[in-house]
């Protein structure tokens, strides 16, 4: 250390620790880090002192993580994708279900929970805290701060409960089919607890988010939203520590646990059970119909593990490693899984799409609608060919109070005989049979 670093460094400390510098000057490096560690530790304000011993020793620097243009403009192209995507696709999964009769079953109700809390979170979380982590600092006030931190956990926490409660739903259906299902009223009482028990687990984020302004030396200026625990910040926090492991556990691990659990059971039931006899087509195309829909969770369960993995260990490994937050890469590291969390909300329309027959029908005739695009192909096609006959069967319904199928008209003028008319009846009641088995499921 040259005389010019080193008088720097015993200047500052006898600054912030309020002490004669000419009596530090007597002390070798190791005495003078001995009292300087102790006057930390009897401090009630370490990480105040601490802070302004950084801004003294670091101030003449340049403001740390200042990305280049280019750098800016790519990441904001890759965020700008999720937002809209995951925007677009939650509102439309919202009006499937809110605004079709045939889509209002228990768990589809689940799953406008589940698009509620993602698109909260694309909304009001990701576009503010993606100009945060990007130019390292906040613009939007110390009341944002607080709402922005408080929508982040509870958001998840909602998410991850409801694909819980799902996952028991389906459990049931299919383990114990000849139980009573959840009702309407049971459902939306799971919700209500949902949102409370979400909301005590975030409500930390109400007490403790906090803005803090730091000045350099060139003039710039930069803002940190992040949470002020009683002792200390969250790299020096053992109740910030003891905070995010709780969080892991009861948004990650744990459901991850089991909900592995009650889909390996069903994947048994599924998949491995052997029946007595030859089954009918019915129960054939019920077993179908069960094994699309556990694929589609498992699907769900399984991408929601993989994009939620890094970010929330990043919070458990940077306070065992605490140099790593110094690194020049660290902000291209946290915006990177910063990422792949937040494309969590933009993957599960597109699974429901993708996995789902009634679901893609609604998404093509709400994507037709938008790009004026009905041709003859399009309506001629099978899935818009059975959204008609849904649409009629919905009005059928709304007429007749009950599920009903169109009557065949004969183009013949002549009556039908009893023989026609027991096939068309039987046919009639196999389809409202299939129907109402499938909308059981989902």
């Amino acid at each position: 250390m040259n005389n010019a670093n080193k008088l720097r460094l015993y200047n500052c400390t006898a600054t912030i620790l309020e002490r004669n510098v000419t009596s530090l000057l007597r002390l070798n490096h190791t005495e003078f880090l001995i009292i300087f560690e102790e006057a930390l530790e009897k401090s009630a304000q370490r990480d105040v002192l601490h802070d302004a011993f950084s801004d003294c020793i670091y101030g003449v620097q340049e403001p740390p993580f200042d990305l280049p243009w280019w750098q800016k403009l790519a990441w904001s192209l890759i965020y700008a994708i999720i937002l809209l995507v995951a925007t677009g696709g939650n509102i439309i999964v919202m009006w499937i279900v809110l605004a079709h009769r045939r889509m209002r079953t228990v768990t589809n109700y689940f799953l406008v929970n589940l698009s509620l809390a993602d698109l909260m979170m694309s909304l009001l979380n990701c576009a503010f805290n993606f100009i945060f982590l990007l130019n390292s600092s906040w613009p939007f006030g110390a009341i944002y701060c607080t709402i922005n931190n408080f929508v982040a956990h509870v958001t998840v926490a909602s998410s991850v409960f409801t694909l819980v409660v799902i996952s028991f739903d389906r459990y049931m259906a299919i383990m114990h089919p000849l139980k009573r299902h959840m009702s309407r009223r049971r459902t939306i009482l799971t919700l209500i607890l949902i949102w409370s028990v979400s909301s005590i687990l975030a409500s930390p984020n109400l007490l403790y988010s906090t803005t803090k302004q730091k000045r350099y030396l060139n003039g710039k200026t930069r803002i940190s939203c992040y949470l002020a625990w009683p002792d200390g910040g969250y790299l020096s926090s053992r109740t910030g520590y003891f905070y995010n492991i709780l969080f892991l556990s009861m948004t990650y691990l744990i459901p991850i646990v089991v909900m592995a659990i009650c889909y390996t059971l069903m994947g048994r039931k599924l998949w491995g059970s052997k029946f007595i006899g030859e089954l009918t087509h019915n129960q054939k195309e019920s077993m179908k119909s069960k094994r699309k829909v556990v694929k589609m969770f498992i699907s769900i369960v399984t991408i929601f593990a993989i994009c939620w993995f890094p970010y929330q260990g990043f919070f458990i490994f940077v306070y065992h490693y605490k140099d790593f937050i110094q690194s020049s890469y660290v902000q291209h590291v946290y915006l990177s899984f910063y990422w792949l969390a937040m494309s969590n909300s933009m993957v599960n329309p597109i699974i429901y799409y993708w996995m789902n027959n009634r679901f893609r029908v609604y998404f093509q005739l709400i994507i037709c609608k938008c790009c004026c695009a009905l041709d003859r192909t399009n309506v001629n096609s099978p899935q818009m060919r059975e959204f008609i006959e849904l649409h009629r069967s919905d009005q059928e319904r709304c007429r007749c109070g009950h599920l009903q199928t169109t009557s065949i008209r004969w183009r013949n003028n002549g009556g039908m005989s009893r023989v026609q008319t027991f096939r068309t009846n039987s046919r009639s009641t196999y389809e409202n049979r299939s129907i109402k088995e499938d909308m059981v499921i989902i």
